[in-house]
């Protein structure tokens, strides 16, 4: 296999990592040439991701080259036998999914289809980057942000009383204004399944910002999706 000339490219994000191990699990484990058409698909999707725009300009970055390398190095974490460079992201992917193909097979198809979504778009800048990658965090931050959606919650809650269902916190003496910049629309669907369908109610819960802070930290903590009764177990005191 050639050698990639890519020095200086960035490193793969768990995301790219992410399709690189859907790739490794379809092909069953085996590494073929460069020169096939899944590796050089994988490139093409690789070089396509939106937060790459300047490296992407370059033809050693994410080449079919680099690729197979790169599905060398997961073979090497996978079966011990190989290329001894790996990095602590091919090992921590491969802890937290090399034996669940199926997940991984939706988040891949997840990043797929939001790098259709997005195009050129500028995505929000990720704090706290969840275990389905950048690019699919991007998209989540982006669904909660959206005014329209907080509000649709909001106006959902208000005769009943604005209350976080994490942690209970209720404040009905202040002012409405104050008690509506307490609380943020939190999306209970795992990103990897939500695409891009229209948000209903029944996908999102009212948090405090501070469990909704809590909830995402939480997810990357554990590296996988968290439901609230789970959150409230850890968040909230016995």
């Amino acid at each position: 296999m050639a050698k990639t000339h890519g020095h200086g490219n960035p490193n793969w994000t768990r995301d790219e990592t992410i399709l690189a191990l859907d790739l490794f699990k379809q092909l069953d484990g085996k590494v073929p040439s460069p020169k096939s058409k899944e590796v050089k698909g994988l490139s093409e999707i690789l070089r396509s991701l939106p937060y790459h725009a300047e490296a992407a300009k370059q033809p050693t970055f994410r080449n079919p080259d680099g690729v197979g390398f790169k599905l060398m190095n997961i073979r090497q974490v996978a079966t011990g036998k190989g290329l001894g460079n790996v990095s602590n992201m091919d090992r921590q992917v491969w802890a937290e999914f090399g034996q669940r193909p199926d997940e991984v097979r939706r988040i891949a198809d997840a990043i797929k289809a939001g790098i259709t979504v997005v195009g050129s778009e500028q995505l929000p800048d990720v704090e706290q980057e969840l275990p389905e990658g950048r690019l699919l965090t991007a998209l989540h931050v982006r669904r909660e942000r959206n005014p329209k959606v907080r509000m649709m919650l909001l106006n959902n809650r208000r005769a009943s009383g604005f209350r976080c269902e994490i942690c209970n916190l209720a404040r009905p003496d202040l002012e409405m204004s104050l008690q509506e910049a307490m609380f943020e629309a939190h999306h209970l669907v795992p990103i990897a399944e939500a695409g891009e369908r229209k948000t209903k109610l029944a996908d999102l819960a009212l948090l405090c910002a501070c469990c909704h802070r809590l909830i995402h930290r939480a997810m990357v903590l554990k590296a996988r999706w968290m439901g609230l009764d789970e959150a409230r177990a850890l968040i909230v005191p016995g």
